[in-house]
This record gives C-alpha cells, structure tokens and sequence, in this order.
C-alpha cells in the first residue's frame, strides 16, 4: 500500500468548510445540494449552480468531488433526483453517494461512478459482492468489528473482487465525528415525534436531548441524569488509526457537513499528520496525545471508540451541545485588505479584541486563517485593544477578503462563566 492509497475524505457543507478541507490536507470532499440528502435540514446546502464552481476549485487543488445523493426516495421525487445525478454528471463530479437502488442504479446507467452509503448498512461479503456490479467504493455498516473489515478485505484481495471501474472495491470506514444511536442511521424518532424523517435529511436530534420517565400507574417521574442515553459521544480513531490501516481500509471518512471550518480543518489536519506518521513509523503515542488535544478543541460530545474494537454498548453524552475545550466568539468583518502591507482593517462590531487574542477569519474564498493578534492600530494609534463598534486596523500575512468574519478563540470555561 501507498500513501497515495489512502484517501482522507471531509465534509463540505459550505465554501468554508470546503476551502478548510482543502488547507487540512483533504483527498476528497463530499457535499449535498437542495433536498434527497441526509444532511438537507441540519447544514447549508449548496444548489445545482454551485456545481461548476465547487468542481473547479475541486480540480484546482486535485482532490475529488463526491456527491451525497443518500436519502429514501419515493416515487415523486424520481425525477429530481436524476435530475441533480445528470448535473452531477455534466459538471464533472467525481462519484455519487447514494443509499437508494434507484439513484445507484441511474447513476450506473449514464456512466456516473457510485459509492455505497453507510445506510445501505454493509455488514458481510455477500452483500458487498452484490453491490461490486455497481459501486467502486464503500463505507461499511457502523457496526462491525475491524476483524470483520479485515476479512472482508483480504476477501477483496483474494478474490480479486472489482468495482466497475475493474479496479478492487475500496472500503471506507468513518473515523471520526457524530454517531446515530440507531443502526447506522436508521432512525424514526424525528418520523415519529414531529413528522420529519430523519432517513430523508430531516433529523431533529430528538435523540440528542435529556428526558423524564413517568411510571403510568402512580405517576412518579423519574429524571435520567448525568447521561442523554440516546445520544452517543462522538467517534474518534485517532489513537488506533493504525489499527484500521493494517485491516485494509484505505477511504477515511470524518463526518459533519453540519460542522464549523475550523472543526473541518482539525480534524482533517490530524487525521492526515496520522496517516503521514504510520507511513513514516512515526506513529507514536507522544503524537496521539497531541492529536487528541487539537481534537477537543473543536465541537464534540466527548469521544469513544465506536464498535470497531468490540464493544457493544454505546458511551453515552453527559451534557447537551460540545464538549470543545475552545469556543469561538465572534467579533467582527473585514472592511478591507491590503495585501502590499499585509495589514487587514476590521470593524469590530460584536466584541473587543485585544493584542495576543487568537483569532480565526472564515471566508468563502479564504478558508479558514487562524493566528495571533501581534498589533492593534486604531487611525495611526497602536492599541492595546480595539472597543467594539470602531474600525482598526492588524497585520494578517495571509491574504483575507472583505465581508470575512473574524472570531477571537477563547477557553471554554471563560464562555461558560460569562
């Protein structure tokens, strides 16, 4: 195996996020447009005309462009979806990623090479063989044990099993970010308490949310604390991501299009110094610990292994929202840049900023930039810190965009407490 064999795969589910994957070190993107994707409700999604512009900068940076087509489909949106696979097709996108026999069957019959959704919940060798007549690419069921993922590869292997494409099937497993307590993602809750299908794009994180059983004969309630027992901590393989190499993996999926840029470029970042280490024989647990410190700081729910070491029963979250050490607060726009002196002039309209504060700045061009204040100047004053509601001006090398957004990073427990 090559290091060029194992793909690192980030959610896209905005410009931002997409250039963050990009400056992470991201092989590939994948992305939603309008409706009939599983991330329709919760994230930004882009429409058919972002298409030309997202595949560009796609190939600009030589990294592939997978589309989610993912959802249940009905009979009256047949039509809408061979409608996004064909401008999926006539743009220049990579792969579909789809879970329905219909839009994997389409994408199929008009030469649009297709990946198999985790929905589809591939857990053993006879389906795999099956869906091999259709799909180059996928992304085991949640469930399975890397023991299970390594015999199905070797089967891959010894067996010389091929996608389309006649090249092996590849595996891809997700490695990090939100885990559904259903059977990958098979979930009915939402259906059920507000008519939103969560298998359509439309979760309301019912799961996610604290409750109170009451016995119905006496009327006694008795509140679950400490723990949202339908709500899993986030997944994270960082500290056995050899593990998953040596069983045959080579598609590394983080999920969270519904994520922060600055989530996007950690965790990608990580997973592909991790990646780069095991190739090396640097693969160290002086490393590990690092890889986890910079995960924490990004939005999580606090992490455990998944299934794949075995273990059976979920690690449920304490608390609602993140569990990320940092928190970004939001101070301000860039009003303008000039790039001969590399000085950016920013009003900060919602919050101060101060000299050492670190920063992010988002932009759907820039990315994402993350450094320290050095200098604050306010007209031809050097400041110690610029009051909200006034224009000033600080040195940023890289260059940054008018109508960027620029947050300060704080600690955690600082936003807790205010």
């Amino acid at each position: 195996m090559k290091r060029s064999d194992i793909e690192i795969m980030s959610p896209a589910g905005s410009y931002e996020s997409l250039q963050a994957a990009i400056q992470g070190g991201a092989a590939s993107v994948y992305f939603g447009v309008e409706q009939l994707n599983m991330r329709s409700k919760s994230s930004f999604n882009f429409t058919l005309d972002d298409l030309e512009a997202i595949v560009g900068i796609c190939r600009k940076h030589g990294i592939r462009s997978y589309l989610t087509v993912n959802t249940v489909l009905y009979d009256n949106e047949l039509d809408d979806m061979r409608r996004i696979v064909d401008a999926a097709s006539e743009h220049g996108i990579t792969a579909i990623i789809a879970t329905d026999l219909a839009a994997i069957q389409y994408a199929r019959s008009i030469g649009m090479e297709v990946h198999i959704s985790t929905q589809l919940n591939v857990t053993n060798l006879e389906s795999l063989r099956f869906f091999a007549a259709y799909a180059d690419v996928m992304v085991l069921a949640r469930e399975l044990n890397l023991s299970q993922v390594k015999e199905i590869a070797e089967a891959i292997r010894k067996e010389r099993i091929t996608g389309p494409s006649g090249k092996p099937v590849q595996l891809e497993l997700f490695v990090h970010g939100a885990l559904c307590m259903a059977i990958s993602g098979k979930c009915y809750l939402s259906l059920h308490e507000k008519n939103h299908s969560a298998n359509r794009g439309k979760c309301l994180q019912t799961c996610r949310k604290s409750y109170i059983v009451t016995e119905k004969q006496s009327g006694n309630e008795l509140e679950v604390d400490h723990e949202y027992i339908m709500s899993p901590k986030d997944l994270s393989t960082i500290h056995f991501l050899n593990k998953i190499l040596d069983a045959g993996v080579t598609v590394l999926k983080i999920e969270g299009r519904a994520r922060s840029p600055e989530y996007v470029k950690t965790t990608t970042e990580c997973y592909r110094e991790a990646v780069d280490a095991w190739f090396d024989g640097t693969y160290s647990g002086e490393k590990i610990k690092d890889w986890q410190r910079r995960l924490a700081t990004v939005f999580n729910r606090g992490f455990w292994n998944g299934y794949y070491l075995g273990q059976r029963l979920g690690e449920w979250s304490h608390r609602y929202g993140s569990q990320a050490t940092r928190r970004k607060i939001f101070v301000g726009q860039i009003t303008n840049y000039y790039k001969r002196i590399q000085v950016a002039e920013l009003l900060a309209e919602a919050n101060t900023i101060d000299v050492n504060d670190e920063i992010l700045i988002l932009g759907p061009t820039t990315g994402l930039i993350q450094t320290h204040v050095r200098e604050i100047r306010v007209g031809d004053q050097s400041v110690q810190t610029s009051p909200r509601g006034i224009k000033c001006s600080l040195p940023v090398e890289q260059t940054v965009r008018r109508s960027d957004k620029l947050y300060k990073l704080v600690d955690a427990t600082r936003v807790s407490q205010q």
